[in-house]
This record gives C-alpha cells, structure tokens and sequence, in this order.
C-alpha cells in the first residue's frame, strides 16, 4: 500500500501588487517588508514539521518565501516553473477595473470563470488548472510517507483547493487565500484530501491579505474567486 504524501501548501508573502490588487501572473514582483515579515513567521511555525524538501515556483515573491523555510528547516530547496502563477499576459500590470474598462467580454468571461478563456496572450483556467494538479502530484509522488512544503501562488492554492473537495471550476470561490497562510493536503495514489486550510495563527492574528476583502473581490468588482498572483 502506498503511504501518503503530506503537503503543506502555501502562498507567498505578500507584495506591493498585491496591495494595489494588480494582476501579476508571471511578472516576476518581489516580496514587500510586510511579505519578508510574513515569511520568516511562516519558517518559524514550519520548523519543527518534519519537512523533507521545499519545492517552488520559480518567481521571486515565492523563492524569497520558501528560501526562509528551507533555511529555518534545514532541508533542501527545488525551484520548478511548473508552480508559477496562471499566465495573464496583456491583463498582467492592471488592476480588473482597467481590465473591465478596456476588455469588457474578457472581463465578463473571466468574472464568470470560463474554464475555456484564455487572457490575450495568456493561459486558459482549464489549461492551468490541469498544469497547477499535475505539478502538485509528480513532486508529491516522489515523497511517499514525507512531509513536504510547496510555496506557490493564489491561483495554484485555488486549483488544489478544488481538486481536493471536488468544486467545479466555475464555481465561486468562497475559500481564503492568505498570504503566508498554511494550508495542508494528503496525496495517496492520485487522490488529494483537504486536511486544513488558511491557517495564519502564525501571523499574530494580523490580517492577511485576501481576495476576497483586499479590494480585488468585493470593492473592486473582480470576479468572484479573482486570483492574478
């Protein structure tokens, strides 16, 4: 019987476009203080998990991230491109108001969560979803009966969140997706289990930045389940 693989997945701390609820996709933005705050009390709360390996994106706001739990564990650190954010292209750099008022029909779609549309120049929600799945089980795979950490973006924390508890693509998202938070999966044979999800007790209780209440959601009119970062 195949042992099950423990995931604590997590997205990187925070950024100045995540303030300012820009899209980022694969433009390559660093951490702001408050993020490189936010991942050092994330090391600290991970240190005694056990962790085997940390894997990440390639993108510098979750390298910074992981780089700290690797460094606090003591364990090695992988860098794949496999878990970068969804690809946004023209859309990246824009705020979904500029977005609305420039594309209108993409802005409907994308609001409506097409798992067909694609931004111009960027990557479809299906295509992604199926790239964010796969990446998560090949590193899971090679770790059976581990406990590994897996720094990544909004968007990727979405696409497991739904593959876990089986919620359509379409689906509005009403799941947080805390900068910094902790996040935890089992992956036995091709199967993922939620086991917990947005912890941030360790970020004394300060408010992290969400989608849902950072201006992206409910101030902004971003499409429900907005995630560009």
């Amino acid at each position: 019987m195949q042992q099950a693989t423990r995931i604590i997945l997590i997205r990187h701390g925070e950024t100045d476009w995540n303030t300012q609820t820009r899209i980022q996709g694969h433009t390559d933005i660093g951490l702001n203080p408050h993020g490189r705050w936010q991942a050092q009390r994330l090391a600290a709360a991970l240190a005694d998990e056990g962790l085997s390996m940390v894997y990440t994106s390639d993108l510098q706001r979750a390298r910074a991230t992981a780089q700290a739990v690797a460094d606090t564990s003591g364990v090695p650190l992988a860098v794949t491109p496999t878990l970068r954010e969804r690809a946004f292209g023209t859309f990246e750099g824009r705020t979904f108001a500029e977005i609305e008022s420039q594309w209108p029909e993409h802005a409907r779609r994308w609001r409506r969560r097409d798992p067909s549309f694609c931004p111009p120049g960027g990557e479809a929600l299906q295509d992604f979803f199926e790239r964010s799945v796969q990446a998560v089980h090949t590193l899971a795979a090679q770790h059976q009966g581990q406990t590994v950490a897996m720094v990544a973006h909004g968007g990727v924390l979405d696409c497991l969140y739904r593959a876990a508890t089986g919620q359509a693509l379409d689906a509005p998202r009403t799941w947080a997706m805390a900068n910094a938070g902790i996040n935890r999966l089992l992956r036995a044979g091709d199967v993922l289990t939620l086991v917990g999800w947005a912890d941030v007790g360790h970020l004394d209780d300060e408010p992290a930045l969400d989608e849902l209440n950072d201006g992206a959601g409910q101030r902004s009119g971003a499409p429900r389940g907005f995630s560009g970062g």
